[in-house]
């Protein structure tokens, strides 16, 4: 068993007084068999008038905040201890009709039963060129089954792809990423999302923290794709690092919709301009 601790700071400093309209917080883990939360204390200033922990509609947990008067600054502090048990991502056993499915050609992109296919419609829609289709199909050729193409093709990418530190909020297109041959972690999980529903696999934008026992400091907010598999479920994928997801993974949000992951999700009324600053700590206790 591994104990864990982050202390994560978001902090918005605005140009001119704003006053804030609610705020979604997605910075509370998803409990897991794998992920036990120990302890968990939220702070922000200015003190909201209230503060009520919901779930959205992909069940990710989150604080519904809301404030009064005006203010130059918003700053969310949490502080947590984990407890997670130690996996092998490996360790699962897969549907067997899925596997036939998947390597017969004949198939196409019928990868789930009907009643599976109701339930991920959102998670298989895509909108990407041509040109990324052949790519993830190209790699599906070569693979004899499933396990081996989620191995090779987060490897690929891995590979020729360089995993880049972007600061901006925005995510670029898939297609963007793919000319460009780089970009952030975000940037990579999602044109690997898009291609792999391209190829009739169900995906959704993670966004939590990747820890690197190794790492004294650094650390920061980090993004990877989960795969749905008929057998084990969920399956996390890193296209950054080229890994299948074990321990070192803590998952805050997931949805077929990227921008349903942000951390902080409000708005603010007012003339002013912001600016974002962020740390996150990580150590073993």
């Amino acid at each position: 068993m591994i104990r864990l601790k982050i202390a994560h700071l978001t902090r918005y400093t605005y140009s001119h007084p704003v006053v804030l309209n609610p705020h979604l917080i997605f910075l509370q883990p998803t409990a897991g068999l794998s992920l036990k939360i120990e302890a968990y204390e939220l702070d922000i200033a200015p003190e909201p008038e209230d503060c009520q922990i919901r779930f959205s509609i992909e069940n990710n947990p989150f604080h519904l905040t809301w404030f009064k008067g005006e203010t130059t600054q918003l700053e969310i502090r949490t502080d947590m201890v984990l407890l997670i048990e130690p996996f092998n991502p490996f360790s699962f056993i897969l549907n067997l009709d899925f596997v036939k499915a998947f390597s017969d050609p004949s198939a196409k992109k019928d990868r789930y039963g009907p009643d599976d296919l109701k339930l991920l419609q959102p998670y298989l829609t895509y909108d990407i060129k041509q040109e990324l289709c052949a790519f993830i199909e190209n790699i599906k050729k070569k693979s004899g089954n499933p396990i081996s193409f989620l191995v090779e093709v987060v490897a690929s990418i891995h590979q020729h792809y360089d995993h880049t530190i972007r600061y901006e909020e925005n995510l670029w297109t898939p297609e963007h990423t793919f000319e460009r041959k780089q970009g952030s972690c975000r940037d990579l999980s999602w044109m690997l999302a898009q291609m792999l529903r391209s190829i009739g696999l169900a995906t959704r934008f993670v966004s939590g923290y990747a820890f690197n026992p190794e790492l004294a400091e650094g650390h920061d907010l980090h993004a990877w794709v989960d795969v749905y598999l008929p057998g084990p479920g969920w399956v996390g994928i890193d296209p950054s690092l080229g890994l299948l997801v074990d321990h070192h993974y803590i998952p805050l949000a997931s949805s077929a919709i990227p921008s349903h992951t942000l951390p902080v999700r409000g708005s603010f009324g007012g003339k002013a301009t912001s600016d974002l600053h962020t740390e996150v700590f990580i150590e073993i206790l």
